[in-house]
């Protein structure tokens, strides 16, 4: 599938003619008013197959990239496997698809990143010049996916692309013409395959002067990283999950499975590609909302291996890369996520039953809305006051589901000239837990303690966790130790509840409650 699309344009011929009388009624024509329309020349392509013989079967792009034809892009075509087009000087991108021969044959990308067009010129396009894309995971019995490869070039400050999406591993490639300029052609290749256990993804970039004449690549297990995902389910969350995997730099072609929940998903894949972005999609019930999950710019190391876990507990508040709460002039802004999943991945629908925020201004309510959990917007009396927000979002489920979590945050604030960032935090606990939620009952869990927000990076005054097992009814606090607390799980079936009070070096407080963080098992 060759995806250039460039607009047409159509070049006006204008001819402007003067009058004038001099010293007689004999007219006299002036013709240097003359804009002429831009010179052409004629493009010959003849098409070749990998037999050497005149076809037919192609499709052929020429698309324009600088000069008075930067906007042309032209398919032209002819039954005799040569073709004739007129068009203005300057710099073209030529590709050329040829799809002779069996199915099984594959077919032949051929790529011209530069042709000249400044003379009537004559460009071959010929099969036998191509070379296989062979590249292929370590286990010969993965089967192969979908794959696709991407040329962009630029030259002048203008940037043309072109792709192959491919369902075969058969595609050949090469380069046509001459080098263009140094870095102006950037071309990428991923390919996906898959065993019952194990999908590969791989994918490789390349920068230089000319399109690929073919690619080699076969790696070995040690050049590959390990991505696993894990999909949690708790109690009456179970189903099918969707996956998606894909390169983040460069055009690209992604994978989606389906996944089994609680189940894991894993990939072998490419470190050249660079980073890797994984969207997760949890299991709805129908009629409702699928709620997304998203891991971009994951680091990958080939022998490494890295573990994302989605949907799973605790849920609380999240503030990394963004600030919560933002007063513009007079206008207070609550953007607080406070069901971001164990691992800190925000959803894009939460489930949950009721929601509000609520906003006191020197003690006095300035408002309440319901609606997104952690999402209002007010608007209050200018001037220095003291403020409270506290955020509330209820839901229905087993213990292990965060059936209630609250924020309340104090702090001061003045009218602002522009959008600022009010200091407002959060705390993560991050417990090992199963993937339905759970840790052992009757054993000690270590649960880390993580400060987000104003109050992270040595800016925390004071912080003191509880726990509770009877639904938040009654508390005990428990030392805050290297970064973590140590929990002494009670009976199966129960569930653990956490609160966390906090103080900045500002004097600005979070009090934070999730009711039912995990459950025992």
């Amino acid at each position: 599938m060759n995806s250039s699309s460039v607009s047409r344009r159509s070049a006006l011929r204008t001819l402007a003619i003067a009058v004038a009388l001099v010293g007689s009624a004999t007219p006299a024509w002036d013709t240097t008013a003359f804009a002429a329309e831009p010179q052409t020349y004629t493009l010959t392509i003849n098409h070749l197959d990998r037999a050497g013989r005149s076809t037919g079967e192609y499709e052929t792009t020429v698309t324009g990239i600088s000069g008075p034809g930067a906007d042309e892009s032209v398919k032209p075509h002819d039954a005799s496997g040569t073709t004739t087009v007129r068009l203005p000087k300057g710099r073209y991108l030529l590709d050329s698809l040829l799809t002779g021969g069996k199915g099984a044959d594959g077919k032949d990308w051929i790529v011209q990143p530069r042709l000249d067009l400044d003379h009537d010129t004559t460009v071959t396009v010929d099969a036998r010049t191509t070379a296989p894309v062979d590249v292929t995971p370590p286990d010969r019995a993965a089967g192969f996916l979908s794959g696709g490869m991407f040329v962009e070039v630029t030259h002048g400050g203008t940037t043309r692309f072109i792709n192959q999406v491919i369902a075969a591993a058969n595609l050949r490639v090469a380069h046509l013409g001459p080098a263009a300029e140094p870095g102006s052609v950037k071309q990428w290749y991923d390919s996906h395959w898959t065993t019952e256990a194990t999908g590969y993804s791989l994918g490789y970039t390349f920068t230089g002067t000319r399109a690929l004449t073919g690619l080699t690549r076969h790696p070995s297990p040690k050049d590959l990283a390990t991505v696993q995902i894990r999909g949690a389910a708790r109690p009456g969350t179970e189903g099918a999950a969707t996956i998606d995997l894909a390169p983040s730099a460069g055009p690209t072609i992604g994978v989606t499975q389906k996944l089994t929940t609680p189940g894991t998903a894993t990939y072998l894949v490419t470190p050249e590609r660079g980073t890797w972005d994984v969207t997760y999609w949890a299991p709805a019930e129908p009629g409702t909302a699928a709620n997304r999950y998203s891991a971009d710019g994951i680091a990958v190391r080939a022998g490494a291996t890295t573990t994302h876990t989605f949907d799973n507990a605790v849920f609380g508040p999240h503030l990394t890369g963004r600030p919560g709460v933002v007063r513009d002039g007079d206008s207070v802004t609550v953007d607080v996520p406070l069901l971001a999943d164990g691992d800190g991945h925000v959803p894009s629908s939460p489930p949950y039953g009721a929601a509000s925020t609520t906003l006191h201004r020197n003690g006095v309510l300035v408002g309440t809305q319901s609606g997104a959990p952690g999402r209002a917007e007010f608007t209050v009396p200018p001037g220095r006051a003291a403020y409270r927000v506290t955020s509330t979002v209820k839901r229905g489920g087993a213990p292990g589901t965060a059936t209630r979590v609250t924020a309340s945050w104090t702090f001061t604030s003045d009218t602002t000239a522009g959008p600022a960032p009010v200091p407002v935090s959060a705390v993560r606990f991050s417990p090992a837990l199963s993937p339905t939620g759970t840790a052992a009952a009757d054993t000690a869990l270590r649960v880390p303690v993580t400060v987000q927000g104003a109050a992270a990076d040595g800016r925390t005054r004071s912080l003191a966790v509880s726990v509770s097992v009877n639904g938040g009814s009654s508390w005990t606090r428990v030392p805050v130790e290297n970064g973590a607390v140590t929990i002494r799980n009670p009976r199966a079936g129960t569930g653990v509840s956490l609160r966390a009070e906090l103080t900045d070096t500002a004097g600005n407080t979070l009090t934070q409650t999730i009711v039912d963080a995990y459950r025992t098992q």
